[in-house]
Protein backbone atom coordinates (compact mmCIF):
# COMPACT_ATOMS: atom_id res chain seq x y z
CA UNK A 1 0.00 0.00 0.00
CA UNK A 2 1.12 3.44 -0.68
CA UNK A 3 2.22 6.12 2.27
CA UNK A 4 -1.16 7.56 1.91
CA UNK A 5 -4.56 6.42 0.24
CA UNK A 6 -8.41 7.64 0.17
CA UNK A 7 -10.75 6.38 1.47
CA UNK A 8 -14.90 6.92 1.94
CA UNK A 9 -16.41 5.15 4.86
CA UNK A 10 -19.52 3.15 4.07
CA UNK A 11 -21.00 2.51 7.29
CA UNK A 12 -18.45 0.49 9.13
CA UNK A 13 -16.68 -1.02 6.43
CA UNK A 14 -13.76 0.28 4.61
CA UNK A 15 -11.74 -1.55 1.83
CA UNK A 16 -8.51 -1.68 1.74
CA UNK A 17 -6.37 -2.43 -1.34
CA UNK A 18 -2.54 -4.11 -1.21
CA UNK A 19 -0.50 -5.33 -4.06
CA UNK A 20 -1.85 -8.76 -3.44
CA UNK A 21 -5.44 -7.54 -3.97
CA UNK A 22 -8.79 -6.39 -1.71
CA UNK A 23 -9.20 -6.74 1.95
CA UNK A 24 -12.74 -5.87 3.21
CA UNK A 25 -12.19 -4.77 7.13
CA UNK A 26 -14.25 -3.46 9.65
CA UNK A 27 -14.04 -0.48 11.58
CA UNK A 28 -13.45 -1.56 15.43
CA UNK A 29 -12.67 2.70 16.39
CA UNK A 30 -10.30 5.45 15.94
CA UNK A 31 -8.03 6.44 19.36
CA UNK A 32 -6.07 9.19 19.90
CA UNK A 33 -2.11 8.37 20.98
CA UNK A 34 -0.39 11.86 21.18
CA UNK A 35 -1.54 14.86 19.01
CA UNK A 36 -2.73 12.21 15.89
CA UNK A 37 -5.66 10.04 15.78
CA UNK A 38 -5.21 6.53 14.62
CA UNK A 39 -7.76 3.54 13.26
CA UNK A 40 -7.91 -0.08 14.11
CA UNK A 41 -9.55 -2.51 11.29
CA UNK A 42 -10.79 -6.14 11.69
CA UNK A 43 -9.95 -7.74 8.11
CA UNK A 44 -12.98 -10.29 7.15
CA UNK A 45 -10.62 -12.73 6.26
CA UNK A 46 -10.99 -15.35 9.19
CA UNK A 47 -7.85 -14.05 10.78
CA UNK A 48 -6.78 -12.84 14.23
CA UNK A 49 -4.82 -9.16 12.70
CA UNK A 50 -5.87 -6.09 13.54
CA UNK A 51 -4.40 -3.59 11.44
CA UNK A 52 -3.44 0.07 12.62
CA UNK A 53 -3.27 3.34 10.85
CA UNK A 54 -2.79 6.52 11.72
CA UNK A 55 -6.35 8.60 10.65
CA UNK A 56 -7.09 11.78 9.11
CA UNK A 57 -10.08 13.59 7.98
CA UNK A 58 -9.71 15.05 4.79
CA UNK A 59 -12.17 18.45 3.90
CA UNK A 60 -14.06 17.73 1.15
CA UNK A 61 -17.69 19.77 0.29
CA UNK A 62 -19.27 17.06 -0.54
CA UNK A 63 -21.30 15.28 2.31
CA UNK A 64 -19.37 12.21 3.03
CA UNK A 65 -17.22 11.61 5.25
CA UNK A 66 -13.29 10.72 3.59
CA UNK A 67 -9.91 10.12 5.20
CA UNK A 68 -6.79 9.32 4.79
CA UNK A 69 -5.03 6.00 6.33
CA UNK A 70 -1.39 6.41 6.94
CA UNK A 71 1.11 3.75 7.36
CA UNK A 72 3.32 3.87 10.69
CA UNK A 73 6.50 3.65 9.34
CA UNK A 74 8.12 4.40 12.38
CA UNK A 75 8.73 1.25 14.43
CA UNK A 76 9.27 2.91 17.77
CA UNK A 77 6.22 5.36 17.22
CA UNK A 78 4.27 2.04 15.69
CA UNK A 79 5.36 -0.09 19.02
CA UNK A 80 3.49 2.83 21.38
CA UNK A 81 0.29 2.99 19.46
CA UNK A 82 0.11 -1.10 19.78
CA UNK A 83 -0.03 -0.17 23.34
CA UNK A 84 -2.23 2.49 23.05
CA UNK A 85 -4.78 0.54 21.34
CA UNK A 86 -3.88 -2.74 23.91
CA UNK A 87 -4.64 -0.22 26.64
CA UNK A 88 -7.85 0.48 24.95
CA UNK A 89 -9.02 -3.15 24.66
CA UNK A 90 -8.06 -4.38 27.99
CA UNK A 91 -10.26 -1.28 29.72
CA UNK A 92 -13.03 -2.31 27.28
CA UNK A 93 -12.77 -5.92 28.35
CA UNK A 94 -12.95 -4.89 32.20
CA UNK A 95 -16.22 -2.47 31.45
Amino acid sequence: MTDKEKYTEEADIITLEFDEGEVECEIMGIFEHGDKEYIALIPHDDTDDVYLYEYKEVDTDDEEVEFELIDIEDDGLFEEVVKTFEEIMAENEEN
